[in-house]
């Protein structure tokens, strides 16, 4: 089944229903329970691996300097949590 534009929840759900038979709550459920688990391990500070998809990691940056666009004045940027993926293979 090709998927073309933005994947999205919903088209996952589709997905699984169309290709595992599950009913559309089944397949809803299925999704919002490794989504929840994923973001569950993100947020305790965890890294998840996925075999043969990738691994995801939050690393926290430091704190910078930047500046107001608006203003152009100078400020520093407080320190903040971004999430990283790497893909198979990396």
């Amino acid at each position: 089944m090709p998927l073309s534009g933005t994947l999205t929840k919903a088209r996952i759900v589709e997905a699984v229903v169309e290709t595992n038979g599950y009913t559309q709550q089944k397949a809803h459920e299925t999704i919002e329970i490794l989504l929840e688990l994923i973001k569950r391990s993100l947020e305790s500070g965890q890294d998840v691996m996925i075999s043969g998809f990738g691994k995801f990691c939050v690393k926290n940056k430091k704190k910078q300097r930047g500046r107001n666009p608006a203003t152009g004045k100078d400020l520093i940027i407080d320190r903040e949590k971004s999430l990283h993926s790497n893909g198979p293979g990396n």
